[in-house]
């Protein structure tokens, strides 16, 4: 389970897949406010900027809500900043651009943790009406110049933030935290493991579960990581927690430790949802977890249980790293 895959839809609006081998005008395709675009090199590898242009001269960009860059490379390990040059110099056409999705890519095309990344602060300078902002990659397999990089931006605008990453740097969790996001209703942020430069750290968290510069969050997803007891142990006291909805500790390494510190912290009752899937727990500490959720009525996730090695001799890993 990795949950690496292209979505169908995106910001409310099914997926439609423009590629580098499409050779159709402006008559046969949707009106561009009905879907979002999913722009891809395709098999050919046609230069990213070549199917930018066709883009551009066959949907009307002032029209286009939603926007996902798929394989975006002439070679697998082919630097984003270009393409994200390209997005900010034709910013002013897409005044109606509400959700991007930066490197919608898949393994089968390239490992996460290998994708060539770069500062993708300019994206939300440019866009100061954009509401919702995934990015998937990050790691410590590329050169210094492609890995991800954030800096601190207030946006009044953004509601939803994702970093998808097999190895999200510390970094960029502390620049996250010191981003004033007032209107931020959903953020997730997948750890990933040191192995691909995943080094963040419970402290480096401090400021996002503090919560004082996302004064309206309402679901937190933290999953994906090999430090995720410690996290666990640090969500209960948060004081972020006593306004969510939603709460996401999954994909990674939980065991009965992390899942004791959560049934002993503030109450999780509150919550309409509780995924904890692809964890390490015993059966002793799974049953706490249906009767709270039951008897609350919170939608539990506790799927995918891989209990490895009771005396913790295997090994436990999370769900995407590589």
């Amino acid at each position: 389970m990795t949950r690496i895959e292209h979505p169908e839809v995106f910001h409310g609006l099914p997926v439609l897949t423009l590629s580098g081998a499409d050779d159709v005008g402006a008559s046969a395709l949707p009106s561009a406010e009905s879907v979002a675009w999913r722009l891809d090199c395709g098999p050919d590898e046609v230069p990213f900027p070549d199917l930018w242009q066709h883009f551009l001269d066959t949907v009307a960009p002032a029209r286009v809500r939603a926007l996902l860059i798929g394989a975006w490379r002439e070679d697998d390990y082919c630097v984003l900043a270009p393409v994200v040059e390209l997005l900010v110099s034709a910013a002013d056409r897409f005044t109606d651009l509400r959700a991007l999705f930066l490197a919608d890519v898949v393994g089968e095309e390239c490992e996460v943790s290998w994708l060539a990344m770069c500062d993708i602060t300019p994206v939300l300078e440019a866009f100061p009406l954009l509401e919702e902002l995934s990015v998937r990659g990050g790691g410590d397999s590329v050169p210094e110049e492609a890995k991800l990089e954030l800096r601190p931006v207030r946006h009044g605008s953004l509601k939803s933030l994702r970093f998808e990453s097999g190895g999200l740097p510390g970094h960029v969790v502390r620049a996250v935290g010191a981003c004033e996001l007032p209107a931020l209703e959903r953020m997730e942020l997948w750890f990933g493991v040191g192995w691909y430069g995943g080094d963040a750290t419970v402290e480096d968290l401090r400021p996002v579960l503090a919560g004082d510069d996302f004064p309206r969050l309402r679901h937190l997803g933290l999953p994906n990581s090999e430090i995720q007891d410690e996290i666990a142990a640090a969500v209960p006291h948060a004081p972020v927690v006593a306004r969510l909805e939603s709460l996401a500790l999954s994909m990674g390494t939980l065991t009965d430790a992390g899942a004791e510190a959560l049934l002993n912290g503030q109450p999780l009752t509150r919550l309409t949802s509780l995924d904890l899937c692809h964890h390490y727990l015993t059966d002793p500490l799974r049953a706490p977890f249906r009767e709270l959720c039951a008897g609350a009525g919170t939608r539990l996730d506790l799927d995918g249980a891989d209990y490895g090695d009771p005396e913790g001799e295997e090994p436990r890993y999370a769900a995407v790293s590589a």
